[in-house]
């Protein structure tokens, strides 16, 4: 997990559930989460928290938040273009993704 700076910070947020693909354990997930957070996260000078979840029946789900909901967007869009974070992608199962972004209005 990341935690910088005050919840006063917080203006918007990515909140993604999903499934791991058969094969893959929690384990797996774990280490590749950290190494997310310390290879590629860490470097996103603004991000305020970061956290993996655990729900019920195998759902899991990836939280980020950031001074913005544009600014969360494009730490996400990032992923995709970091090796890291494109091989902790591929432990998901795509077709479980869900993912939506918000703004703290209050």
């Amino acid at each position: 997990m990341i935690i910088n700076g005050s919840m006063q910070g917080v203006g918007g947020l990515e909140f993604a559930t999903f499934r791991l693909k058969e094969g893959v354990t929690e384990q797996d997930l774990l280490v590749l989460s950290q190494r997310v957070e310390a290879e590629f996260l860490a470097k996103q000078s603004e991000l305020i928290v970061h956290s993996l979840l655990r729900g019920a029946d195998g759902v899991y789900a990836d939280l980020v938040m950031a001074p913005s909901q544009s600014l969360a967007e494009a730490y996400c869009q990032q992923w995709l273009h970091d090796e890291v974070a494109g091989e902790y992608l591929t432990l998901l199962e795509m077709d479980s993704v869900n993912m939506s972004f918000w703004t703290r209005i209050g």
